[in-house]
């Protein structure tokens, strides 16, 4: 049976604790919210976030475009053809990553829906859980110390610490969570773009100089500047991974010929769904680079879809997925630091979120 039905609508949904980085302060999710509906009344969900920090989408752009050029696209086309529909879905408009991405999960989720398999398993995957960190928001040396302590406690064993809002503070505070959680813990550093090139230099030679063992420090300059990450890449021992700078494939590909950086986050939002996320896994795979799979400040039915996504393909190190931990009342199972993937066909995900119509 064709796709017989296209709709979005905007959903609001509260977060227990502000979320603060370098960038912003967020105190709620905010996404568009795709579903797409075949003859038989089956149907697959999708989102994208508006993140204005980091795509620069916005909730009205986001659904103008699904409700537009991307419905065009699909709609009456037959839901189990999913490689042509995703082409028509790439090419029906430029850029608009996140609304793709929406589409994208959306129709991926329909299709595993049909054949009654979770998406993991469509994907070729079958775990049913997947590890994650826990980000612990930019805060002073007491907050962040109190916040890390109780993530372990509640079974996380990878700790990504927000930094770059104070960098003569950030290594005082890294240590003091070091000496809290003990060195069994994982911690990672995510500065969104808040150092220059010396700064992050200086301060992550400092870390390096005090054992602290960090696993890599993500996005420690400005995504437009390359040169700057390359510098920081070429003289520092600890990994450096490319988040912001990297959305699609071309970016990616510039990033590995100037050697820019170790590793890579691959986030659905920014590149424009799984199909496009795997290209990405391919080539960093290709060019011995580190991956995970990050999530936006985004519910949980864009978290399930990167969780089955890691499912099925696997990263290097632990995925940065914890943004659905965040909600009030959180949809999905958070459990020993690890996802609990749904056990229902597709993303195997309710949409029963605080929403108002497109």
């Amino acid at each position: 049976m064709p796709i017989a039905e296209i709709s979005t609508r905007i959903a609001r949904i509260p977060l227990h604790t502000p979320f603060v980085t370098a960038l912003r302060t967020a105190s709620h999710v905010e996404s568009v919210v795709v579903t797409v509906t075949d003859g038989e009344g089956n149907t697959g969900v999708g989102e994208a976030p508006q993140v204005w920090r980091v795509t620069g989408e916005s909730l009205a752009g986001a659904q103008a475009c699904v409700d537009g050029p991307l419905r065009d696209a699909i709609l009456g086309a037959d839901p189990d053809d999913l490689n042509a529909l995703l082409d028509r879905v790439e090419t029906a408009v430029v850029g608009n990553h996140g609304a793709k991405a929406a589409v994208d999960v959306a129709l991926h989720d329909l299709a595993a829906q049909r054949l009654g398999v979770t998406l993991a398993r469509y994907l070729g995957g079958s775990e049913t859980t997947v590890a994650t960190d826990v980000t612990l928001s930019a805060a002073g040396t007491d907050a962040l110390v109190a916040a890390a302590t109780q993530r372990v406690t509640e079974g996380f064993t990878v700790l990504k610490i927000k930094v770059g809002a104070d960098p003569a503070g950030d290594i005082a505070r890294i240590k003091a969570v070091r000496t809290a959680v003990g060195d069994e813990i994982g911690l990672r550093l995510d500065a969104n773009q808040g150092w220059n090139a010396k700064q992050a230099v200086h301060i992550v030679g400092r870390f390096e100089d005090a054992g602290l063992g960090i696993e890599f420090v993500e996005q420690p300059t400005p995504a437009h500047d390359l040169d700057a990450l390359a510098y920081v890449t070429a003289r520092t021992l600890t990994p450096i991974m490319a988040d912001e700078s990297v959305y699609g494939v071309r970016d990616l590909v510039e990033v590995i010929r100037r050697r820019a950086a170790d590793m890579v986050n691959v986030k659905l939002a920014k590149c424009g769904g799984i199909r496009a996320a795997r290209t990405l896994f391919g080539l960093a795979r290709a060019h011995d680079m580190g991956t995970i799979v990050g999530s936006m400040m985004e519910s949980h039915i864009g978290v399930a879809a990167a969780a089955s996504l890691v499912a099925a393909f696997g990263t290097t190190a632990v995925s940065d997925l914890d943004a659905a931990w965040w909600l009030t009342a959180p949809p999905l199972t958070y459990a020993e630091g690890r996802i609990v993937l749904p056990s229902g066909a597709g993303l195997g995900v309710t949409v029963d979120i605080e929403s108002k119509a497109g």
